[in-house]
């Protein structure tokens, strides 16, 4: 079957330094990851598309991932990032859409977990913004932390014509165990019909070394309840997801706690639906 990885990322140190690299846990992380290193463990897992998602929040590296897009076929979609407070922001959008590979635009993310004001997204300029994806017809990539998801529904209540995607399920504290008030505010946001959201990055919400698939399905089931399949779609989140498990075994933990008969949905029906790959 058909296997989408919504999220993945890559980068190379010597053409920019990824800042957020940092501390001895992130440590293994402070190398080069590149299409080359990936397309082989994708190949091997299965995986026909990718969707590659920005690192951070540089002008630069947008064009760059169009471009990489171009080249290799695994890439299917480019969420990039763009200052969507810029007045000409609408623009910008469709100059990036112009350069090679801009045909791989498919949405916009900002670093929002690392903005000190929990409402960031419901700022007018930041809203303008929004509005101008939605013009575009692209997606919005939510990376959020949980005391930001209820700025998340809000935006998405007020801009019914844009898609929200929720990236890593908006980081549930798996490793303390806790549902709440994560699960109430992912309901929210799940309960408007223009947002969905990606089973990715739950093993670094984890422990490290001591995950089980255990410790993940109670957030996977409050997803699965809250989206459903069909809002619901499949990301490896390589290679921050290196700091737990393999490529391959991200999928293979992702199948385990979602029911067979949802297998082609989340792992690449919604997907495809979403970001119009």
């Amino acid at each position: 079957m058909t296997v989408v990885d919504t999220h993945h990322h890559v980068w190379d140190l010597s053409v920019r330094d990824q800042d957020w690299i940092t501390g001895p846990e992130l440590a293994p992380l402070r190398r080069d990851f590149t299409m080359k290193d990936l397309e082989p463990e994708a190949r091997a897992a299965g995986v026909d598309r990718t969707v590659l998602v920005q690192t951070i929040t540089v002008p630069e590296e947008t064009p760059e991932f169009l471009a990489l897009a171009d080249e290799h076929d695994l890439i299917a979609g480019v969420v990039g990032w763009t200052d969507l407070t810029r007045p000409d922001v609408a623009d910008e959008l469709a100059r990036l859409r112009e350069l090679p590979g801009g045909r791989h635009l498919k949405g916009i993310r900002h670093q929002v977990q690392g903005e000190p004001d929990p409402e960031w997204l419901l700022r007018p300029d930041v809203r303008r913004g929004l509005a101008a994806l939605a013009d575009a017809g692209l997606v919005y990539d939510l990376v959020v932390l949980p005391h930001q998801l209820p700025a998340c529904a809000r935006a998405a209540a007020d801009l019914p014509g844009l898609t929200f995607v929720l990236d890593h399920l908006g980081k549930p504290p798996v490793a303390s165990g806790t549902l709440e008030p994560w699960a109430s505010g992912l309901r929210a946001l799940a309960a408007l019909p223009n947002t969905a959201g990606k089973l990715s990055g739950l093993v670094t919400e984890a422990d490290l070394t001591s995950w089980t698939v255990e410790d993940l399905r109670p957030y996977a089931d409050v997803a699965l309840e809250a989206f459903g399949p069909d809002r619901l779609m499949y990301g490896s989140d390589w290679p921050v997801s290196t700091l737990a498990a393999t490529y391959g075994e991200i999928l293979d933990i992702t199948r385990r706690l979602i029911d067979p008969h949802d297998h082609t949905q989340i792992l690449a029906t919604t997907a495809t639906r979403v970001y119009g790959l």
